[in-house]
């Protein structure tokens, strides 16, 4: 699905020139749990904004689902990524003036999808989170958990091939981050892709593979036998 070689990225300040990725090389196949470690400036976040086609590198090679990133307009990222990517955001990114129903829905308003047909996806996901109950309230009334399993069920409203999540536990307790990250690891148990970006060892042993980026390159990567995920239900 993923692959990168010699992936490089620098930004310029008053001309000073910062290497933010060095030269990073991974593949990811379909149906991966995968997260990404680091040390804060380590060059993680950059990364995951190039994966997510939020950010272009400055050197190397990208290929998603086999078509290299170089090849692609501007506006065929955009259509890639509102198709098959979806985000989940430590700060949720919802608009809490707008019901459950209305902020999950956005995106496949850039759809050529008959409104009958997105009122029944829309229900279809926000019950795959355990929100049915709150389809009509406004986001700015839930809870912290609920907030990201409504941003879980809008990232998913698209069918995407990969979910990318950013610190998606960083801003609740303990309780409702375990119940997020139970969510994604059933998503990845039914063929997800996911990419995970944390700084929490606990979260990270949701995934089968942990990346561990420093100073702009990749320090380790290692699949790992994760013992939380047990005859279909997380210990």
């Amino acid at each position: 699905m993923i692959e990168i070689k010699d992936l490089k990225k620098e930004y310029f300040e008053q001309e000073i020139p910062t290497q933010a990725l060095r030269g990073v090389n991974f593949s990811i196949e379909k149906g991966e749990f995968v997260s990404i470690m680091g040390p804060s400036g380590s060059g993680k976040s950059t990364l995951l904004h190039i994966l997510s086609f939020l950010d272009r590198p400055t050197g190397g090679v990208y290929k998603f689902l086999g078509k290299s990133i170089d090849e692609m307009s501007d506006k065929e990222l955009a259509r890639v990524r509102n198709s098959d990517m979806g985000f989940v955001f430590q700060s949720f990114n919802l608009l809490s003036r707008l019901s459950v129903y209305d902020n999950v829905e956005i995106p496949l308003l850039y759809s050529d999808i008959p409104a009958i047909k997105r009122k029944g996806i829309v229900e279809e996901v926000v019950r795959s989170v355990g929100l049915e109950d709150k389809l009509h309230t406004e986001a700015g009334r839930l809870s912290g958990g609920q907030k990201q399993r409504v941003a879980i069920a809008r990232a998913l409203v698209t069918d995407p091939s990969v979910i990318f999540a950013d610190e998606p536990t960083g801003n609740l307790d303990s309780q409702s981050g375990l119940q997020v990250m139970e969510i994604l690891a059933s998503l990845n148990k039914k063929g997800r892709t996911v990419i995970l970006v944390t700084h929490e060892t606990e979260t990270a042993g949701f995934a089968n593979r942990i990346i561990r980026i420093k100073d702009g390159v990749v320090e380790s990567d290692k699949a790992i036998t994760s013992n939380r995920v047990l005859n279909g239900s997380l210990k």
